[in-house]
């Protein structure tokens, strides 16, 4: 079972050093697209980044209600362990 700490650290590194957003950007409320800047072209590095780092593939239908980095976690949390449950 993946931590959640683990899960926002590596979530707030590769929005860092992938896609070059300020750290000071970086909190549990930001909106991706408005406080972030995510637009669709970061989303797809994101998506390659999230299947490397955390097994598994984003499926948009899912990220509908992912609108801050929170939710964002959660969606990552609740998959990844989930995922693991069903082994």
């Amino acid at each position: 079972m993946m931590k959640r700490e683990e899960i926002e650290e590596k979530v707030n590194n590769f929005l860092i050093e992938e896609l070059e957003i300020e750290e000071s950007k970086i909190n549990r409320d930001a909106t991706l697209k408005d406080d972030l800047g995510i637009d669709s072209l970061d989303f797809v590095d994101i998506v390659v980044v999230v299947e490397k780092n955390f097994g598994f593939k984003i499926k948009p239908e899912e990220m509908i209600n992912v609108r801050t980095l929170n939710d964002f976690y959660d969606y990552i949390e609740r998959t990844v362990n989930s995922a693991e449950n069903a082994q």
